[in-house]
């Protein structure tokens, strides 16, 4: 509709509503009316009403049309035009010879009249808009702000995918809501009822903050009664507007094993990170390059980002600078197993803030090459730590790993040592050398779900090692959000320890990822591996973990150790000569067939 036709629209109410004003003054004795006052005043009207409606854009094109914020504007400029024509009428009747009520009368018929052409104009439009017949009926889980948002945006798109026909929230106080005449039908107790009812063929999350135990209840909720479950993306996302709340994705196995986003500290942060000159090893890795990309946004002076693996420095530069044209300072190519080229980047570049990811971390092949985890893990991290120390480094931070913890691997062993090292520089300088220890990261290189995917994608079986073995999952965004914030809580000579959750079995994973996929394939176990557990853990024996400052972060005690105590034969000796698992575990059968 025309922003002309907005006018003649109104323009029309309220000559209707100036007749009707006399007609109901006269008592129906329309003999009595003066038709011609009645032309005047109606022409007059007219006129205010596109004089004070222009001056306030009414027809301008400001207002979306039919939308709240041009009701507002409606409703203002109509009630300024009732008591501008008013005001000469009560002073002036005699004269004018116009009832004093007409205007009294005139005003709510004209604001009726005016609001509801505009709305059933608008029930006309979003009529046209609906989703067509064949599009999927949909539920949408949760009637928050963000579940009302996705009704109203799937239900005035004439070509969208999916139709909603219904609620679900477990808040019985929404029990009687409605959206764009799309009900609350219940709970996700209730889901079977619903399903029947509705004929949904799918349901939605639209939860801003869905952790991984709620996902988990839906998606078994959903098994239950058939219903293919699908996820918005996370809020930041939509309000970043790096996707929208139309963006709809299959749920994920991360979206099980992960957790709750976590909230960012920035006081924590902003203080040792804006305007310094920050240096990450191991940048092309999954978890050095979201540490820098994490980094980059609190705006520090320089960002280096330090890796061997030319191919990994350019995803990092593309995801941190858009290009990976390789030609700028920001990438420096070094191996930390180089003392003299660690030393030299940082004699030359003197950061401030130091992020230790550089690691060997696969832990069966350390096993096969425990020379190599010294190399890497050990004298490595002494090499970055002594060059650290050199150039007077305010903030060191060591990323280690949960195999640290009472050790068994050789991967843990190293990492171990690494974690001691940090300590010990920690003790030597007063400042904050520090390491963090998390566990198993979801979509890291190697990992397990993208190995999981890669067999499911070959038809292959997948490899478990055993039924009861069980890992601790969070999110590379989650993992570095903690890393970063520990940096600003951590002291001298500590470890941090990310809260992980609960452990999660890797036979509950494989089983969800084949179901998943819709394949018929087989699991395979395969027994413990040399150095393996079959439980992880978090904390040491003789550590004592606490948390002074954050909900998800503990602060525990590492023993320091020298350099002069390194000692590679006598720890090569020591870590042989101790079982290879710290658990017996016996593999009761060797396949399972997931159907």
């Amino acid at each position: 509709m025309r922003f002309g036709t907005h006018f003649a629209v109104d323009a029309l109410a309220w000559a209707v509503a100036i007749v009707a004003a006399h007609v109901l003054r006269y008592e129906f004795a329309l003999q009595y009316i003066q038709w011609d006052r009645v032309g005047i005043l109606v022409a007059v009207t007219a006129g205010l009403q596109l004089l004070i409606g222009w001056g306030a854009h009414l027809y301008r094109g400001r207002f979306t049309y039919g939308t709240f914020e041009e009701v507002r504007a409606l409703a203002a400029t109509v009630v300024v035009t009732a008591v501008v024509i008013a005001l000469p009428i009560l002073l002036f009747n005699r004269l004018l010879e116009i009832p004093r009520s007409v205007p009294l009368i005139a005003l709510p018929l004209a604001l009726v009249m005016t609001f509801g052409v505009r709305y059933l104009r608008r029930l006309l439009v979003e009529h046209r808009q609906r989703p067509r017949e064949g599009a999927t009926p949909t539920l949408v889980f949760g009637a928050g702000y963000l579940g009302a948002d996705l009704v109203r945006r799937l239900e005035t798109d004439s070509k969208s995918a999916y139709r909603a026909v219904g609620l679900v929230d477990d808040d019985r106080r929404k029990r009687n809501m409605q959206i764009k005449g799309v009900r609350v039908q219940g709970g996700l107790d209730e889901l079977s009822a619903i399903v029947a009812s509705t004929r949904a063929e799918v349901l939605i999350v639209a939860i801003a903050r869905a952790n991984a135990e709620l996902l988990r209840r839906v998606q078994a909720a959903a098994d239950e009664t058939g219903l293919q479950v699908k996820v918005l993306p996370p809020f930041a996302e939509i309000l970043s507007n790096a996707s929208s709340a139309v963006d709809i994705r299959d749920i994920q196995i991360e979206d099980l094993i992960g957790r709750r986003p976590v909230d960012m500290h920035a006081d924590l942060v902003t203080g040792y990170l804006s305007g310094k000159r920050v240096l990450v090893t191991g940048a092309g890795g999954s978890i050095g390059a979201e540490l820098c990309r994490q980094i980059a946004a609190f705006e520090p002076a320089e960002l280096m980002m330090l890796d061997r693996d030319e191919t990994g420095l350019q995803g990092a530069q593309l995801g941190i600078a858009g290009h990976g044209l390789l030609d700028s300072r920001d990438v420096v190519l070094a191996d930390i197993r180089d003392e003299q080229a660690i030393a030299r980047v940082f004699t030359e570049r003197q950061p401030e803030v130091v992020f230790h990811a550089a690691a060997l971390k696969h832990l069966p092949l350390l096993e096969q090459y425990p020379d190599e985890a010294w190399k890497t893990n050990v004298l490595g991290t002494l090499n970055v730590l002594r060059a650290a120390e050199s150039i007077g480094v305010e903030t060191f931070v060591n990323v280690s790993t949960d195999k640290a913890a009472n050790p068994t691997s050789v991967l843990g062993h190293s990492k171990r040592v690494a974690e001691k090292l940090a300590a010990w520089m920690g003790e030597c300088t007063g400042r904050p050398y520090l390491s963090v220890r998390f566990g198993n990261v979801i979509g890291s290189r190697g990992s397990l779900v993208p190995t999981f995917q890669h067999l499911i994608r070959q038809g292959k079986p997948l490899t478990v090692t055993h039924p009861d073995a069980t890992r601790f999952f969070m999110t590379i965004p989650e993992a570095c959000q903690l890393v970063v914030q520990a940096g600003g809580i951590g002291s001298a000579g500590e470890v941090l320890i990310l809260d992980m959750g609960e452990p999660v079995r890797i036979l509950d994973i494989a089983q969800r990822m084949i179901a998943m996929s819709g394949k018929d394939l087989e699991i395979v176990f395969t027994g413990l591996r040399n150095g393996e557990k079959l439980h992880e853990e978090l904390v040491g024996e003789r550590e004592r973990p606490h948390r002074p400052y954050h909900s998800k972060i503990s602060h525990a005690r590492v023993d320091a150790i020298p350099p002069e105590r390194l000692d590679r034969q006598g720890w090569m000796d020591r870590m042989f000569a101790q079982p290879r698992n710290n658990e017996t575990a016996v593999v009761p059968r060797l396949t399972e067939e997931v159907r």
